[in-house]
C-alpha cells in the first residue's frame, strides 16, 4: 500500500489527473471568453445606441452579426486546427479576442464597431470548436465528461462575470454614458475583455499540443511523452495507445474537406448529421431568448427595473448550479440519460411557461420592447418554470452537447466535424435570436410552446440517434 494514497489511487495517477485538469482549465478559458464576449454587449447596447443615434434595427444588426461571425469562425476552425494544431488556433483566437475587444471599445463609428464585434465573434467561433475538441483529446476516458463540462462551466462563469462587471462599471460611472478617467462606461465594459484574453494567450504557451494531432503530424515521440503524463502506464502500454491512435487516423492523414464529411465514402456522414442536430437543438429550445426576456418576465410580476442585477444574478446562479450538477454526474450516469432527463424537464418547463403566458397581456413600452403582464399565480408559476428550464438545460444540454460532439467523431475527422456542428449551433442561435422579438409580439404563448415542441423533438433525436460514449476512448468513436 505504500504506493497508494487513501483513495486507492497511486500518486502517479493523481498527478496525471491533476495535469489533465490544469490543461483543460487553460483551454476552457476560451469558454470564459465565449460567455463574456457574447453577454457583455447587453450592458453596453443602450449606451451604444444613444452614442451613435441609431435605431433599433441597426442596433440589433450590430449585435446579432457577432453570431454570424461566430458561425464563420466555427466553420473554418476545424480545418485550421488540423493544419496548424490545436494550440495555434487557441493563440489565434486569443489575439482576435484582444483586438476585437479594444477595437469595439474605441471605434470611429457604428460601422467599424460592428466589424470589430464580428471579429470578436470569429474568435468566439474558434474557441467554441477548439476548446471542447482539445479537452476531449487530452482527457483520460474515465473523467472526460467532467473535464469537458468545465468548458460549459467556463461559459456560464464568463456570462456571470460580464454582468457583474457591467453593473459595477455602470454604478461607478453613473450609467452607460457616464465617464471614468475620461472614457465612457460602455467602452470600459467592452475593453476589459482584453484582460482575460491576454491571460488566455499566456496560458496557451504552458500547455502541450494534443497527442492525437502530434501523431497525425508524425511527431510520435512527443505524443508518447504527453500520453505517459496524462494516462500513465509503462512504455508498452503507451506504445499500444500510440498504435491505436495511429490506426484510428487511417491511412489518409490529409485534411478532411467539408464535402468529404458529408460523403458516404468517409463513413461519418450520419454522425455529422447527428452532431448538427444536437448542436442546433441546443439553441432551438430557446435558451438564449429565455435569458434575454428574463428582465421583462420579472417586471411582469412586480419587480422594478432597478432589480436588474438580482434578475441576472439569479439566472446566472441557477445556470452555474445546474452545470455543477452535470459535472458531478456525467461520468456516472452517462451522456444519453442526462440529455433525456434534461429534454423532459425542459419540455415540461417550457409548456408550463407557454400556458402561463396564454393569459398574459402584452403591451409595448416607451422604447419599443414588448412587456408581458401576468396576474395572480400565473406570474409566480411562470418565473418558477423559466428558472426550472434554465436548470434542466444547465445540467444536460448546456454541457453535454459540447462533450458529446467532441466524442462522436473518429480522430481523422474530429476537428473538422466539430467545427461544422458548432457552426450550426451559431446559425441556430442567430435564427432564434433574430426571430424571437417578432414571434413574441405575435403570440408569446405559442412562441414558448414552439420551444417546448423543440424540446420534445430533442427527446426523439436522442432516443433514436445518439449512442452512449461514456467510458470509451476516442479511438473507439465512429
Amino acid at each position: 500500500m505504500s504506493n497508494l494514497d487513501t483513495t486507492g489511487q497511486s500518486p502517479a495517477a493523481h498527478a496525471a489527473v491533476g495535469l489533465a485538469v490544469l490543461f483543460s482549465a487553460a483551454a476552457a478559458l476560451g469558454g470564459f471568453l465565449f460567455g463574456y464576449d457574447t453577454a457583455v454587449i447587453n450592458g453596453a447596447v443602450n449606451a451604444i445606441r444613444d452614442r451613435y443615434d441609431i435605431g433599433a434595427g441597426a442596433t440589433g444588426l450590430s449585435v446579432s452579426l457577432t453570431l454570424l461571425g461566430a458561425a464563420l469562425g466555427a466553420w473554418v476552425a476545424g480545418s485550421i486546427a488540423d493544419r496548424l494544431g490545436r494550440i495555434r488556433v487557441m493563440q489565434i483566437a486569443a489575439v482576435l479576442f484582444v483586438i476585437g475587444a479594444l477595437g469595439s471599445a474605441f471605434p470611429f463609428g457604428i460601422v467599424d464597431l460592428t466589424l470589430w464585434r464580428v471579429l470578436g465573434g470569429i474568435a468566439v467561433g474558434f474557441a467554441s470548436v477548439i476548446a471542447p475538441a482539445y479537452i476531449a483529446e487530452i482527457a483520460p476516458a474515465a473523467i472526460r465528461g467532467r473535464l469537458g463540462s468545465m468548458y460549459q462551466l467556463a461559459i456560464v462563469l464568463g456570462i456571470a462575470v460580464s454582468q457583474l462587471v457591467n453593473y459595477a462599471i455602470s454604478q461607478a460611472a453613473g450609467g452607460g454614458r457616464g465617464e471614468l478617467l475620461g472614457i465612457e462606461a460602455w467602452q470600459w465594459m467592452l475593453a476589459i475583455e482584453a484582460i482575460p484574453a491576454l491571460l488566455y494567450l499566456v496560458m496557451t504557451f504552458t500547455i502541450p499540443e494534443s497527442p492525437r494531432h502530434l501523431v497525425r503530424c508524425g511527431r510520435e515521440d512527443a505524443a508518447r511523452k504527453i500520453i505517459a503524463e496524462l494516462e500513465g502506464g509503462d512504455a508498452e502500454t503507451v506504445g499500444r495507445r500510440i498504435d491505436e491512435i495511429r490506426s484510428s487516423l487511417g491511412a489518409e492523414r490529409a485534411r478532411v474537406s467539408v464535402r468529404a464529411l458529408f460523403s458516404k465514402s468517409t463513413g461519418v456522414s450520419a454522425l455529422v448529421w447527428v452532431g448538427i442536430a444536437l448542436a442546433a437543438l441546443q439553441q432551438f429550445v430557446g435558451i438564449n431568448v429565455i435569458f434575454y426576456y428574463s428582465s421583462t418576465l420579472w417586471q411582469a410580476v412586480g419587480f422594478g427595473e432597478d432589480r436588474s442585477l438580482l434578475i441576472s444574478v439569479v439566472s446566472a446562479l441557477v445556470n452555474i448550479v445546474g452545470t455543477f450538477v452535470a459535472i458531478a454526474v456525467i461520468d456516472r450516469i452517462g451522456r444519453k440519460p442526462l440529455l433525456l432527463i434534461g429534454s423532459v424537464g425542459m419540455a415540461v418547463s417550457l409548456a408550463t411557461a407557454a400556458v402561463c403566458f396564454h393569459s398574459a397581456t402584452v403591451v409595448t413600452n416607451e422604447i419599443g420592447e414588448s412587456v408581458a403582464t401576468l396576474e395572480g399565480a400565473s406570474g409566480t408559476v411562470a418565473l418558477i418554470a423559466a428558472n426550472a428550464f434554465v436548470f434542466f438545460f444547465a445540467l444536460s444540454w448546456g454541457p453535454v452537447v459540447w462533450v458529446l460532439i467532441s466524442e462522436l467523431f473518429p480522430n481523422r475527422v474530429r476537428a473538422a466535424a466539430v467545427g461544422i456542428a458548432t457552426a450550426s449551433n451559431w446559425v441556430a442561435n442567430f435564427l432564434v435570436s433574430a426571430t424571437f422579438p417578432s414571434l413574441a409580439d405575435w403570440n408569446l404563448s405559442l412562441t414558448y410552446g414552439g420551444y417546448a415542441v423543440m424540446a420534445v423533438v430533442s427527446i426523439v433525436v436522442v432516443s433514436k440517434f445518439v449512442t452512449e460514449t461514456r467510458g470509451r476512448t476516442l479511438e473507439q468513436a465512429g
